[in-house]
């Protein structure tokens, strides 16, 4: 088989850890088909050394004219008999070949929907709906997305397939070392207990609940004269276009305790999680989660949602609650802090729970899927 990945949004955050894990894996399982990875060579560096079978067309950026017609001429020359898609696309490709996509969520038919006319989101909606019904296959992150596809767009359940996400090896490369704590210590000032949030910086992720229901622990926790030095670090990028959650942290009297580290690299980020008192992802929608599995594999006690994908992905192994409900939120933060019993259980919980997701197992079910497309 010749397969082409369209890898043109890999240096995006979600998207980007799934395209970079999928061809990793797919280099290890598979030497026998073809890949194209469509998109900037430089970028694909990024994936790290492949074989032979694998190689980089350099196609142009998908928002640009340029990019949509050399993705088809290039599809074409190269006799692809197949592109994936590694995420939902809603203007036309009119591929060759057949495609399968991966959805990873339906943000911007829910919570991001509501910007823009009214006319705007019709057609985003309907080209959407039928770049998913033209699809081959559709591979769901979670059951909860295969559900929400079934709802939303009215797209058969046979057609869709659930393929859950991975933690990026990195983060099983063991506990902190004395020297990564001390890089804390030195480049970021840190040598006080803290709770942790990674991940993105947006309205759906809760940030300002989380914000308050800090103030109020602290407040609580000063009662008891505990953890007088606790601090909440949110690490994430574009923290600039939400200048809400400075104006939260000031309302609250928080300035010195809530710090804003932007975005770290893995490698740091794995210390963070490694030495963090409880880390915080109290997600209004998510289509799968990473970051809980992140912090369980440095048995970190996870505090997180009960809705959307995240029960499904921890499973047992986390503290659930309604993560509109601030007071439940400080209450359990308070109880997964100072519970040194449910700590340890949630631990051990924790490195049970990462062993259900693995890569190589995703990527397997994937080829599987390739191959069911291409005789069909």
């Amino acid at each position: 088989m010749k397969i082409a990945i369209d890898i043109r949004r890999i240096t995006e955050f979600g998207v980007g850890t799934y395209t970079r894990n999928i061809i990793r894996a797919l280099a290890r399982l598979d030497h026998e088909n073809e890949y194209f990875l469509l998109g900037s060579p430089q970028k694909a560096s990024e994936i790290g050394v492949l074989p032979e079978n694998f190689s980089c067309v350099e196609v142009a950026s998908p928002d640009t004219t340029k990019g949509f017609f050399q993705c088809h001429s290039v599809l074409a020359r190269l006799g692809c008999d197949l592109v994936h898609v590694p995420h939902l696309f809603w203007l036309p490709h009119h591929f060759p070949c057949p495609y399968v996509v991966t959805v990873h969520d339906l943000l911007d038919h829910m919570y991001r929907a509501r910007n823009g006319s009214g006319l705007k989101r019709s057609m985003h909606f309907q080209l959407t709906r039928r770049v998913l019904r033209h699809a081959a296959r559709i591979f769901a992150v979670s059951a909860f997305t295969k559900n929400e596809l079934q709802k939303l767009f009215g797209i058969e359940p046979r057609r869709i397939e659930v393929i859950y996400n991975a933690i990026d090896a990195r983060f099983l490369t063991g506990h902190a070392s004395d020297a990564d704590r001390q890089m804390l210590a030195e480049r970021y000032q840190i040598a006080y207990p803290f709770i942790l949030y990674a991940g993105r910086i947006s309205p759906h992720k809760n940030l300002v609940r989380i914000i308050e229901a800090f103030a109020a622990l602290k407040a609580e926790l000063a009662k008891q004269d505990q953890f007088p030095d606790l601090k909440l670090i949110i690490i994430g990028d574009e923290l600039s276009k939400h200048p809400d959650l400075r104006r939260t942290v000031v309302r609250a009297g928080m300035q010195n305790d809530v710090r804003f580290l932007g975005f770290v690299p893995i490698d740091v980020l794995r210390v963070f999680y490694d030495v963090a008192k409880v880390f915080v992802f109290p997600s209004l929608y998510e289509g799968f989660g990473l970051p809980p599995l992140e912090a369980m594999a440095h048995g970190t006690p996870v505090l997180t949602s009960n809705t959307s994908s995240i029960p499904e992905v921890v499973g047992n192994a986390a503290v659930l609650v309604n993560p509109e409900n601030l007071f439940e939120m400080m209450r359990a933060l308070q109880r997964v802090l100072c519970d040194q019993t449910l700590r340890e259980k949630l631990r051990h919980a924790g490195y049970e729970q990462v062993k259900k997701f693995s890569w190589d197992h995703s990527v397997s079910d994937i080829l599987t899927s390739y191959r069911e497309v291409l005789v069909r």
